[in-house]
């Protein structure tokens, strides 16, 4: 396993593609509303990505992927591809971003609960249960990423993911991971959010970067893929959520290259 340090010009532009990637998130929300389509919302990514910013979708024609973001709606967990599917309100939404600039990339992804929602609707057992998986899978990253600083585990931040997701009684999604990043879309070292004691240990060190990505189930962490190849859905239908980030080990911990302006840092012990 080769693992990449980053040179310092490499790191610039590092951080350059991943504020772009945060940029588009940023963009795209007020759009994220019921009665728009997911490929409606790829369109205007697409637009944003390739005119505003100069820059490349990623994911586009990536091992024949169809679309420039991922859309994954309720029990898909990853690499939902947009289409003519209608948001409606309640639905739970990952978008995934990830854009190539100056051979570049930053890869984010966050979630939505669509619609806007009473006090009183606020109450509803539904709208807890999925705020509540919101909320437990945004809490998973932040526990991982409080883990990155040079000398520590890479296991390590697994091993926190797992215990706070099934302290929750939630589950970790096996089969999918957090990956090295760089000039190239995947590469070492794989980021697992879950204890694995088959898998080596490596330690961390300043210069790597790599995405933390929990995808967290409400119910069992089986999975199956449609047949379009891509998509990937819970087996027991229950909700799925995930939030990414791109991450830099620097001398003192870790740098957030794809953190949104108006996100606020969430470290929790």
């Amino acid at each position: 396993m080769t693992i990449k340090i980053k040179t310092n010009d490499e790191i610039e532009k590092m951080r350059i593609a991943g504020r772009l990637a945060a940029e588009v998130l940023t963009m795209i929300t007020p759009h994220v509303v019921p009665g728009v389509t997911t490929g409606e919302l790829d369109q205007i990514c697409h637009k944003y990505i390739t005119e505003k910013q100069q820059a490349i979708p990623a994911p586009l024609n990536y091992h024949g992927f169809p679309k420039s973001i991922c859309t994954s709606i309720n029990d898909v967990i990853c690499h939902g591809i947009p289409g003519d599917r209608k948001l409606k309100k309640g639905d739970i939404l990952n978008i995934d971003i990830t854009v190539i600039k100056d051979g570049y990339h930053g890869d984010t992804s966050m979630m939505f609960h669509i619609g806007n929602f009473s006090d009183k609707e606020k109450q509803t057992p539904q709208y807890q249960a999925r705020e509540r998986l919101i909320q437990i899978t945004r809490e998973c990253l932040f526990k991982g990423i409080a883990e990155v600083k040079p000398g520590a585990s890479l296991k390590a931040i697994g091993r926190i993911i797992q215990a706070h997701a099934e302290q929750a009684n939630y589950s970790v999604v096996r089969e999918y991971c957090g990956h090295g990043i760089g000039a190239v879309f995947h590469e070492e070292p794989q980021v697992v959010h879950y204890d694995d004691a088959q898998i080596k240990d490596v330690i961390i060190e300043e210069g790597m970067t790599f995405t933390i990505e929990p995808m967290i189930n409400m119910g069992k962490h089986q999975l199956k893929t449609l047949n379009d190849g891509w998509t990937v859905k819970t087996k027991d239908r229950s909700l799925s959520a995930q939030w990414e980030h791109t991450l830099l080990v620097t001398a003192n911990g870790v740098e957030i290259l794809t953190q949104r302006e108006q996100e606020q840092t969430l470290y929790l012990t």
